[in-house]
């Protein structure tokens, strides 16, 4: 079953820059077009449709960025109008395609599905110093003393900080996990800590130490410029808010870059920011559900809708779950990883779904 999907893949990957239909895959499948469009959103938990669309508009990110005709982008993704192909930009990306082409914001990376011969799906590794050796050639003052960088997590943490990767500035993890539990409107205040500890099954004190000590830079020195690495899946995008969204308390005056990767190929976009309308943001969907009223990167509107998506009972995990629950825990998990990447949970989060659905 594994090949015969990687074949339709393979199929539409060739046909995206061209018009096609469900009967033509299914006629070069040999299959209905139903049964080609129930066994794709088996394996992959998306459905042929939405691959598609998700597909063509993140490529279509690319000719943006070269500057191409917006109508020709248009036309060459088979959208029959630069209006619709603009509608559907939108919509997935929280922009139009003229103002991305203008500043070249993050979006999140729409890859093309692959698997392998062992039913597993592929991923790649990077070098993170060589990227970080890049990125001090252009930016050179973001590596001295007076620059705090804020990690996603303990692992980058020591990663950066046992390297010295980014010369003599500071370095603090973020070890959260926005995306699951309550929140308060103050960040890290009293109430905050109560919440998110009891959020998590765990005792103030152990909270405490695991995520409000290793901050402690943040909180008693003073900075020029704060540097925030954190990746473009939703994990990591709903991390990033709340750390604006306490430098919007706080009233930090300095500078905000964004330094925003892809997990498996950690390739750096830098994105200086603008504070002043994060902490509303962070309040409107993060502690009350809401779709935020501000314009956003677009890599962090991308995650909200699928933040918000996940607070649902019916989202698209929940449905690949409940219909793979024959799976080994271990093997379910490893398919959650592949299929779901823009969610960005980790073992903990995706087993305590298992164990609910």
């Amino acid at each position: 079953m594994n090949e015969q999907i990687q074949l339709m893949i393979d199929w539409i990957e060739d046909n995206l820059k061209n018009q096609f239909s469900l009967d033509e895959l299914s006629n070069y499948m040999g299959y209905s077009p139903y049964y080609c469009s129930f066994k794709f959103h088996q394996v992959t938990g998306i459905s042929i449709r939405r691959y598609i669309l998700l597909r063509r508009l993140y490529l279509s990110t690319e000719d943006l960025a070269n500057n191409r005709k917006i109508i020709d982008v248009a036309f060459d993704y088979d959208y029959s109008s630069q209006e619709a192909y603009s509608r559907a930009f939108k919509t997935v990306f929280g922009i139009n395609p003229r103002e991305y082409q203008l500043n070249k914001l993050p979006v999140q990376s729409i890859v093309k599905l692959t698997i392998n011969k062992d039913g597993e799906w592929c991923r790649m590794n990077v070098s993170r110093k060589i990227e970080v050796e890049q990125l001090q050639n252009e930016k050179s003052e973001l590596f001295d003393k007076y620059v705090l960088n804020i990690l996603n997590g303990q692992v980058m943490y020591e990663e950066f900080k046992d390297n010295r990767l980014m010369g003599d500035s500071d370095y603090a993890p973020f070890n959260e996990a926005m995306c699951v539990n309550a929140t308060t409107k103050q960040v890290f205040d009293k109430e905050f800590i109560n919440t998110r500890a009891s959020g998590h099954h765990e005792s103030v004190e152990n909270y405490i130490k695991k995520v409000i000590v290793p901050l402690d830079n943040l909180f008693n020195k003073e900075y020029k410029c704060i540097v925030l690495w954190f990746g473009e899946d939703m994990f990591c995008q709903m991390n990033l808010l709340t750390i604006l969204s306490y430098l919007e308390q706080s009233g930090y005056e300095g500078k905000v870059f964004l330094n925003c990767f892809k997990e498996d190929e950690f390739k750096v976009n830098q994105t200086e920011l603008k504070l002043g309308h994060y902490y509303s943001v962070y309040k409107e969907v993060l502690v009350n559900h809401n779709k935020p009223s501000n314009e956003l990167l677009p890599v962090m509107y991308q995650a909200i809708d699928i933040y918000l998506d996940m607070l649902k009972e019916d989202n698209a995990v929940v449905k690949y779950i409940s219909k793979n629950k024959d799976l080994a825990t271990s093997e379910l998990i490893n398919r959650l990883f592949a299929l779901f990447p823009t969610v960005g949970y980790g073992d903990l989060q995706y087993i305590e779904l298992i164990n609910k659905t």
